[in-house]
């Protein structure tokens, strides 16, 4: 594309614009240096980038770009060995921080978003953190390195003070001693070709044994460096050759660094450039509230609300353009500063725009082409140099255009055939765009000339356009008319400002009826487009408020049913909570009716089993009074037996049973005796010697052989699981009787965990039970709640 043509439509500004949004120098060249593609796919990658980077700054804000310098000439120069100075060490170091920073960024609140192009470019972005961190730990500033950047630097400065303190100390000794202050100009310690000097009257030089490094002005004074540092300067002078050494080494170990990364930190620095140019057409189409169009390589522009982004924005009219679907020669006319330019400018610049992967200033939906070459005539092109008026410096420019332009063209002419007879010019603008449309060119041009708005109206593949003007207020709306031909007004705007009626009716005389005539449809033509215009719009307003409307009704609807449905579940809730909290009423009372009726039942069973035991417990006991008397009867000769001691055979004669004495009688006539498995307590009175072992063996009848049985048999448990409780209580009292019988002290009843009936049974009967000293349930281990644990007295 001709630069002639891009200066014309202002490009130049945009590229000024953007490049004052980038954040380096290399980007900021790459700003200016932006030229429109010819490419379509090239155009939409560009496209792309401008539109990934919007989205990143939306959602993440601005890209962390900045400060990136210029350091292209320090890696070329790291790369054939020469040592980098600290101030560009310091930068290549920062361009790997904003490397690391853009990783970062790229990562962060993906939420599944994906920027394919942004992305790909950060992926080739390489980290040397070692480089970046080397760089920053040895150097503070480009002046300045850090003592720790190595233990010998460390050891150095460290001696240099020393040094300096003593020299100070030395020179304060001499300017403040009585002896030379008569000789010192002032008493000061100054500097002078980086040795301690002290300024001497010069009067006095030789009352002041040194070496004279300077003296003032005027010649009065002398600095000399007293014999007393003379010393201690020179180790300070070769203390700072050693730093300046050791810097230099410092400086080259990093310098060797970059020099191994030197082609990615190249490469960094191309991708950090890149990155920083789409970011500043992202923050450009921010800026002027741009969008993407959707670009084609068929020629048609549809440009909605198009704004010339270098207008004012909030004084700039949006304008709808459209070419190169229906017609592809677009006629504009109109009063001049109606705005014909300026359309003709934003059309071009649009194009130009686009094909630079910078978004436009319209609304969404808007389409563009991609043109091979893009040609303008715009503005007074007189050339006084060039001896070549308005006309022929337009000529000149449209041939070149001519011969030049093909079918992937876009041309634009401002105010095509001015500047030389009306008749003539008219009939060769004519004949310029019938050739463009012939060569299938996209063609927009501006005039005055009533014959071209006739051309547009009978040719086909033509259309007329108009910028409205407003004859009332005498200003231009600067919106275009698609598809209707302008009129100059010229009559009605200067009656508007005062010229004569007659003058103004003169004037028409000299105009030909046809031309009259011409106007009056024109005229008609615009009254109509108004008035369907301000019908329009009546109806789009109308057809709006029903849709708000619609919507609105739509919306109360929806909140009623959801209001409805809110409701009913509500409702629903509500019952299955009442239902709920009458169900748990019911189960509580239902179990409260249950467990009445179980403590009834077991007081019922309690009593009757109560019954049952007093009346065996009778029975027993009068069996045992029967015995006893039968062997109370068969023992009433027999007298007790004297002198008792422990061992000695006995016959308990109530239980007929054999055993031998534990512990003698005591004042109560109480002895224990040991009878089988059982301890038991015998009134000496119930004992009688065993003699012979016929007398021993008599116990083996009745009761004796009854408790034999029950102590070889009986076991230390009882199982009464699936038992009912009436059941259960007779085979756990009768079980009892037999443990205590059989001399057992401890008893296990399994009755199970289930509902607690057994349980609860069975405990009510132990508290009664005449053998039972204490029970409990089960621990870890016996059963838990499942048995119960007896101890018999």
């Amino acid at each position: 594309m001709d630069k002639k043509v891009l200066d014309v439509l202002e490009y130049n500004k945009i590229l000024d614009k953007l490049a004052g949004l980038t954040t380096s120098v290399l980007s900021r060249e790459k700003a200016l240096e932006l030229f429109p593609s010819k490419e379509i796919e090239e155009v939409r990658k560009l496209l792309q980038e401008t539109s990934e980077a919007v989205s990143m700054i939306l959602r993440k804000g601005n890209a962390p770009l900045y400060g990136l310098s210029d350091i292209r000439g320090a890696l070329k120069r790291a790369e054939i060995g020469a040592i980098l100075s600290p101030r560009e060490l310091l930068d290549i170091a920062h361009a790997l921080k904003i490397a690391q920073n853009m990783k970062k960024y790229a990562a962060e609140d993906r939420k599944e978003q994906v920027y394919p192009l942004i992305d790909g470019l950060i992926d080739g972005l390489k980290v040397y953190k070692k480089v970046e961190d080397s760089i920053n730990a040895c150097i503070l500033s480009e002046d300045e390195i850090y003592d720790h950047a190595s233990p010998e630097l460390n050891t150095i400065r460290r001696q240099i003070r020393n040094v300096n303190e003593k020299i100070k100390d030395i020179l304060n000794d001499i300017i403040h001693s009585p002896r030379y202050q008569k000789y010192l100009q002032e008493p000061i310690v100054t500097v002078r070709g980086d040795r301690y000097v002290v300024p001497v009257k010069a009067e006095h030089r030789g009352n002041v044994a040194g070496l004279v490094h300077d003296s003032s002005a005027s010649g009065a004074t002398l600095f000399i460096e007293p014999m007393a540092v003379v010393d201690a300067n020179n180790e300070l002078r070769q203390l700072k050759v050693k730093e300046k050494n050791e810097i230099e080494r410092i400086l080259l170990e990093l310098t060797l660094m970059v020099q191994q990364h030197v082609e990615g930190i190249r490469e960094n620095v191309r991708i950090i450039t890149e990155l920083d140019f789409i970011f500043a057409k992202a923050k450009l189409s921010l800026e002027w509230n741009a969008v993407e169009p959707v670009m084609n390589d068929q020629g048609y522009l549809n440009i909605k609300k198009a704004r010339h982004p270098l207008l004012d924005p909030k004084t700039v009219v949006p304008t709808d353009i459209y070419l190169g679907k229906d017609f592809n020669t677009l006629v504009i006319t109109g009063p001049n500063t109606g705005g014909k330019t300026v359309t003709l400018k934003t059309i071009g610049l649009f194009t130009l725009m686009a094909q630079s992967g910078l978004h436009v200033p319209a609304a969404d939906g808007s389409i563009m082409a991609v043109f091979k070459n893009v040609f303008a005539d715009i503005g007074d092109e007189q050339s006084i140099e060039q001896s070549l008026s308005t006309f022929s410096s337009h000529m000149t420019n449209i041939v070149r255009i001519l011969e030049r332009v093909d079918r992937d063209s876009l041309v634009l002419f401002d105010e095509l055939g001015a500047g030389t007879d009306p008749v003539e010019g008219a009939a060769l603008a004519m004949a310029i765009l019938e050739y463009l449309y012939k060569v299938g060119a996209r063609t927009v041009a501006t005039t005055h000339y009533s014959e071209l708005k006739l051309f547009a109206l009978s040719t086909k593949g033509v259309e007329n356009a108009a910028c409205e003007f407003d004859v009332d207020t005498l200003r231009p709306t600067y919106r275009l008319l698609i598809g209707v031909p302008g009129k100059s007004n010229a009559f009605a705007i200067s009656k508007r400002l005062g010229l004569k009626p007659e003058l103004i009716e003169r004037a028409k005389e000299y105009i030909s009826k046809e031309d009259v005539q011409f106007e009056d449809i024109i005229s008609n033509l615009e009254r109509n487009r108004q008035i369907a215009e301000q019908e329009k719009e009546l109806a789009v307003r109308y057809k709006r408020e029903i849709e708000e409307l619609k919507n609105e009704l739509s919306l109360q609807k929806e909140k009623m049913r959801a209001q409805r449905e809110k409701m009913m579940q509500e409702a629903r809730r509500e019952a299955r909570k009442i239902i709920q909290q009458a169900k748990e009423e019911a189960d509580e009372i239902i179990k409260e009716l249950r467990r009445i009726q179980e403590e009834e039942e077991a007081k019922e069973r309690n009593r009757a089993i109560e019954q049952m035991r007093m009346k065996l417990k009778d029975k027993l006991n009068n069996l045992d009074k029967s015995l006893s008397k039968t062997v109370s009867a068969q023992n009433a000769d027999v007298k007790p037996p004297k002198n008792l001691k422990p061992g000695d055979p006995v016959l308990v004669t109530t239980l007929n049973q054999k055993g031998h004495v534990l512990v003698p009688p005591g004042e109560n006539g109480e002895v224990q005796v040991q009878v089988g498995i059982m301890k038991i307590n015998v009134h000496v009175s119930d004992l009688r010697l065993v003699e012979d072992k016929k007398e021993a063996g008599a116990g083996k009848d009745g009761l004796g052989k009854i408790a034999m049985s029950k102590s070889s048999t009986i076991s230390v448990e009882l199982d009464v699981r699936g038992q009912v409780l009436e059941e259960a209580l007779l085979n756990v009292d009768k079980y009892l009787d037999d443990a205590a019988l059989a001399g057992l002290s401890q008893v296990t009843i399994i009755h199970g965990k289930g509902t607690g009936v057994l349980r609860n049974g069975i405990h009510s009967l132990l508290r009664k039970h005449a053998h039972v000293e204490s029970f409990r349930l089960g621990k870890y281990g016996e059963g838990e709640a499942g048995v119960t644990i007896v101890e018999l007295r």
